[in-house]
């Protein structure tokens, strides 16, 4: 279990977990990312101060940016600020397994907080059986400020996973052995990944800036 704090009162403690067998061999893989990008400086005829990137990140459009909603097979709210999203399909060997997570998007003046409530497959009956063999967690603790004359949004990402060693030859191995890969694997993909999604988020803000202002010019 992980403590995080959000803002400056709230301390939040949240795991995705599934039915692992408390007596069984297990691998602990985590990774982590953090990164800044420069925020772009709008100009007061597009209303720069009222379309903060706080502003953003409480819109529908900008919940959109933060999941990541256009590299998704679906996705819908579960209530106010929950959302079930569906990952495109997995292939692997004979299976095909369709990852699902629940995610919590909780946005502030001062911060945004992404947290995943459970992760599971759905597919066969097989790839079904895996949901009892691993737990996850996962946080995107989102943050912004001004840094000399630059304005800048902060991401910070946590992954961990619990895999549950029960097949040959795995289970023959130290836990070594699958964590040592396992976390060179985790890691790379973190490193490729929230950039681009940064970059996504940027572009996707200055559009709905300029979508803003135009529809406040035009009395939409």
């Amino acid at each position: 279990m992980q403590k995080f704090t959000h803002g400056k009162k709230m301390d939040i403690k949240v795991k995705a977990v599934t039915s692992l067998d408390s007596n069984a061999k297990r691998a602990n893989l985590f990774a982590a990312k953090k990164e800044r990008i420069t925020l772009p400086t709008y100009s007061d005829d597009l209303e720069g101060k009222k379309y903060h990137i706080s502003k953003f990140l409480s819109h529908p459009s900008g919940i959109a940016a933060v999941l990541n909603t256009k590299a998704l097979q679906s996705f819908q709210p579960l209530d106010a600020n929950t959302y079930r999203c569906e990952l495109p399909k997995l292939q692997f060997l004979n299976f095909e397994a369709a990852p699902s997570l629940d995610l919590r998007v909780t946005s502030t003046d001062e911060d945004c907080l992404v947290e995943m409530l459970s992760c599971k497959f759905e597919g066969s009956e097989v790839v079904k059986e895996q949901n009892n063999h691993f737990s996850a967690f996962m946080i995107n603790h989102m943050t912004w400020g001004v840094a000399g004359a630059e304005s800048f949004l902060e991401v910070d990402v946590k992954l961990n996973l619990t895999l549950e060693i029960y097949t040959r030859p795995f289970t023959m191995m130290p836990t070594s052995a699958v964590e040592g890969p396992g976390n060179i694997m985790m890691q790379v993909l973190m490193d490729k990944l929230v950039p681009l999604l940064l970059q996504q988020m940027l572009q996707d803000y200055d559009e709905w800036v300029k979508n803003q202002s135009y529809s406040l010019k035009s009395g939409f």
